[in-house]
């Protein structure tokens, strides 16, 4: 399997509801550096698994949509503790659909896998693969 790796980062503020998260119940910041691995059998016919640029461009268009934002306030995520897990999965989510648009080219479609990491620090982080259909 081939893959291809772009990083960018984001920051949030947020809150979670219930017991388990402790001192993070209250209101925090978040900085995350993601890494989107795309992944795939074969090579596409220009010998890629993806074109670097435009995946980059993607990721960053996508990260754009949560940057400096308070999630609690966001109607999207109404309800839901947006965990590293949650938000590694709603990226992937999110790029898939930009796959399916064509922003990534029209090779992209051909990928076998996606796959989001959200690195919260050196040394905890959270992961999110998946296929290109809806999980």
């Amino acid at each position: 399997m081939y893959s291809l790796n772009v990083r960018d980062h984001f920051m949030i503020a947020h809150s979670f509801r219930g017991e388990v998260f402790g001192p993070a119940q209250k209101l925090h910041g978040a900085t995350y550096v993601v890494d989107a691995t795309f992944r795939r059998r074969e090579l596409d016919p220009d010998g890629l698994v993806v074109d670097i640029g435009l995946a980059g461009e993607t990721l960053k268009s996508t990260l754009a949509d949560l940057n400096y934002r308070n999630l609690d306030d966001e109607p999207a995520f109404s309800g839901q503790n947006t965990t590293t897990e949650f938000l590694a999965r709603e990226i992937h989510r999110r790029l898939v659909q930009a796959i399916h648009a064509g922003r990534l080219g029209e090779h992209a479609r051909g990928l076998d896998a996606v796959c989001v990491t959200l690195n919260e620090s050196h040394v905890a982080w959270a992961s999110y693969e998946h296929g290109l259909e809806p999980a």
